[in-house]
């Protein structure tokens, strides 16, 4: 590994002061807020996460690189309001790993990972039960605060969880395949309607549905999806490249039968190798 030039963080906060300077800087970052930058930080989260399923340390380095820009935008557009900085923000973290590590910074006991686990969640705990006195609803402001900065699913299913563990729950997973069928009804219903406002709220309920399904079963939805995602596109190619590239004008009936081809032979590929890894 090559070390990198000193100084590698504070040229990257220069670098982005000057995108943001109004005498010029870059029109579009000079352009972005908070709020519009919402999408790039979550785009970038999955990337990393994508890069560390790939397990190649070249991509990870450079999704943890873009990761950090907005880390770094966000800091310097707060800066520029006189809020706080990225200075704020790991003095911020400091503090917070230093309050959480008790067995580490102080005199607590922890022989284990699971002891870790269960003093880090009696603090949190702590500290959430301290900023929600007086509250009327502290388990959907707990669950409103913990998921606002999740990713859908993943918010989803820790609302499923915590309130689950409240004692909203089915009494078996027959009640929760109902709710799915009602759900699927209701978004038929609303796709039928033409209201898309209406229709996108009946999806949302369906897939909130669904996330309760794996939560019964004990599996992950998020990777789930993403296992999807990437079977998808390893099929998708081999249409595509059975057709080179020219898929305008194809009937479904043509298209089904290459994408039968393609599973066919990822599943072919695929139980060879592991037929080889098994010898």
């Amino acid at each position: 590994m090559t070390a990198p030039q000193p100084g590698s963080m504070q040229k990257l906060i220069e670098v982005v002061a000057r995108l943001r300077d109004p005498e010029g800087g870059c029109p579009w970052d000079l352009e972005q807020t908070h709020a519009s930058l919402v999408p790039y930080v979550l785009e970038e989260a999955h990337e990393v996460a994508d890069a560390i399923r790939h397990g190649k340390d070249d991509d990870l380095r450079d999704e943890l690189g873009d990761l950090l820009l907005q880390v770094v935008l966000h800091a310097q557009i707060a800066r520029e309001e006189d809020r706080f900085d990225l200075e704020h923000i790991a003095a911020a973290i400091t503090q917070k790993l230093i309050r959480r590590h008790p067995h580490v910074f102080a005199d607590a006991i922890a022989e284990d990972s699971a002891a870790v686990n269960a003093n880090w969640e009696r603090i949190k705990a702590e500290e959430r039960a301290k900023a929600l006195e007086g509250s009327s609803s502290p388990l959907s402001d707990q669950l409103r605060d913990k998921v606002r900065g999740m990713p859908a699913l993943a918010g989803a299913m820790t609302i499923s969880k915590k309130a689950a563990k409240a004692g909203f729950e089915w009494d078996d997973m027959a009640g929760v395949w109902e709710k799915v069928h009602e759900e699927l009804d209701e978004l038929k219903e609303a796709v039928a309607s033409g209201d898309r406002a209406h229709a996108q709220d009946e999806l949302g309920d369906l897939l909130f549905t669904l996330v309760n399904v794996a939560r019964w079963c004990e599996i992950a939805p998020e990777e789930g999806l993403a296992g999807t995602n990437r079977r998808f596109l390893d099929r998708f190619s081999r249409v595509e490249a059975a057709l080179e590239g020219k898929l305008q004008g194809r009937s479904i009936s043509e298209l089904e039968g290459l994408w039968q081809q393609a599973k066919a032979e990822i599943r072919a590929a695929q139980s060879s190798s592991d037929g080889r890894l098994r010898r």
